[in-house]
């Protein structure tokens, strides 16, 4: 656990007591931090309870006496309007942080990488941890990812945290600089919160905040606004800047063509290893992401032979393109992660056959952009409160069975996947919701979960790629 000695003796708001505020809450308690804690749910207050968490009401507390207020990144302190805890503590001139700035504040002498983007932050995240850790480094992962961060391990000079950095987390983390930022790429999501594009994007550009040569910045550029970015970082000239690509060559960085990664890094490029033979980084948007990491790791001063040597061995992240069993010769792919379109369409585009369980709470633009897969979807099971507006958007397109809950989508969709078994293709029953969780579930571990629950209480034969089952991903050169 993280220890915040600058504390104690302080009285510390903490609103919102999920597991990153009951993690704040202990650490800012075993720092003599006089806490008051609160969330708006009751049987939250009741676990913190069960833990000796103290409970104050944040809406009927005397704000002269807390020094901070440790918001919970899904609660918004601006739009689209200010929780009335965030609104008093404003009005009382209390800083609003969350939990990555206080492991900033205690732990200031470690090396920071972090990495956002809309899409393909926790693969990324968990792939240059993967690298640091298999090649030797004291790195540890966190943020928006995993453990939270106030009970990793205190790293001191010789460590390295790799967090993945959400828009909400680099609004309110003020004092890290990164030693390596990663930009993966943007497109319109959580719009609401940040209160249009514009808001979105100068969130996440936080990721850059004071950086200077010999930090560095890797930004995808795969995408017209992210392209931008990197000139603008470019012409500003403040840090060293690697480029990645997962379509084309750039140079002076790191590309993908073909499945084939390059380095010219360097000047010349070299061909460094091929993606095409790491069976858990598969499709186009894995290339970004093994890029963008083989890049991280270099800039971090790992030997190149060991990064690809380490990317083989990656075993893939959970709920995102997750093969979960080959029941009777039919697939099972969770990748709950996929939270908005975006997302959903890296899956789609890697499989040639699909019956889509989709559905959830709709994020902005809806399915907007899926169109061109269309074409491989078997057919859609639809669930949640998009249920009705996906319905609509398919009429006519793709044939829809309107499920409501996941149990009956998995039994839907494995009946009829099951019957084209033998009939020359290799259907695929994939939950890719495109969609966030929240109508539902507590979270999309806890839908993934569930799929996988369901899934594994199928009957059937079961088989794997290994032992005669049908490719994982035939449709992989997306």
């Amino acid at each position: 656990m993280i220890e915040l000695p600058f504390y104690h003796g302080y009285t510390v708001a903490v609103m919102g007591l999920g597991k990153t505020g009951l993690a704040t809450a202990r650490a800012l308690m075993a720092s003599g931090a006089d806490v008051w804690a609160w969330d708006d749910y009751e049987d939250r207050r009741a676990a913190a309870a069960q833990q000796d968490i103290p409970l104050v009401d944040l809406e009927r507390c005397n704000w002269h006496e807390p020094v901070s207020l440790i918001l919970s990144p899904g609660i918004p302190h601006t739009f689209p309007e200010p929780h009335p805890v965030a609104a008093l503590a404003r009005e009382h001139g209390i800083e609003i942080i969350c939990d990555i700035e206080l492991l900033g504040r205690a732990q200031p002498d470690a090396n920071y990488i972090g990495i956002t983007g809309t899409n393909g932050k926790s693969t990324t995240t968990a792939l240059i941890g993967h690298v640091m850790a298999l090649g030797g480094r004291n790195a540890q992962v966190g943020g928006n990812i995993g453990e939270p961060v106030l009970l990793l391990e205190p790293a001191g000079s010789e460590g390295s945290y790799v967090l993945e950095m959400s828009s909400y987390q680099l609004e309110r983390t003020l004092s890290i600089t990164f030693d390596v930022a990663v930009w993966l790429n943007i497109s319109p999501d959580h719009l609401a919160r940040h209160g249009g594009m514009e808001g979105y994007i100068a969130a996440k550009k936080n990721i850059f905040r004071r950086q200077t040569s010999p930090r560095s910045a890797v930004v995808g550029v795969d995408d017209e606004i992210s392209q931008g970015i990197y000139e603008e970082l470019r012409r500003a000239g403040d840090q060293d800047l690697i480029p990645i690509s997962s379509t084309r060559p750039v140079e002076g960085g790191v590309y993908v063509v073909d499945g084939l990664l390059h380095d010219a890094t360097g000047g010349q490029p070299i061909a460094a290893i091929d993606l095409g033979s790491v069976a858990s980084l598969p499709g186009a948007h894995n290339w970004q992401n093994a890029a963008a990491a083989y890049a991280a790791c270099k800039a971090a001063g790992m030997p190149e032979a060991v990064i690809t040597a380490c990317l083989r061995s990656f075993p893939g992240l959970a709920h995102r393109q997750e093969l979960v069993e080959i029941v009777d010769g039919v697939r099972y792919v969770n990748d709950s992660k996929a939270t908005n379109a975006d997302a959903a369409a890296r899956a789609l585009a890697c499989y040639d056959r699909i019956h889509w369980i989709a559905g959830g709470q709709a994020k902005e633009g809806g399915l907007s952009g899926l169109e061109p897969y269309f074409p491989r979807l078997a057919a859609a099971y639809l669930i949640g409160e998009a249920e009705e507006d996906f319905a609509k958007a398919l009429d006519g397109q793709v044939p829809v069975v309107r499920c409501g809950t996941l149990d009956r989508a998995v039994a839907e969709a494995s009946k009829a996947a099951s019957a084209e078994v033998g009939s020359g293709s290799d259907p695929v029953v994939l939950l890719s919701p495109a969609c966030a969780s929240w109508d539902q579930f507590d979270s999309f571990e806890a839908r993934g979960a569930l799929f996988q629950e369901l899934v594994r209480a199928q009957p059937g034969e079961r088989s794997t790629p290994d032992d005669g089952g049908p490719p994982l991903h035939k449709g992989g050169r997306a």
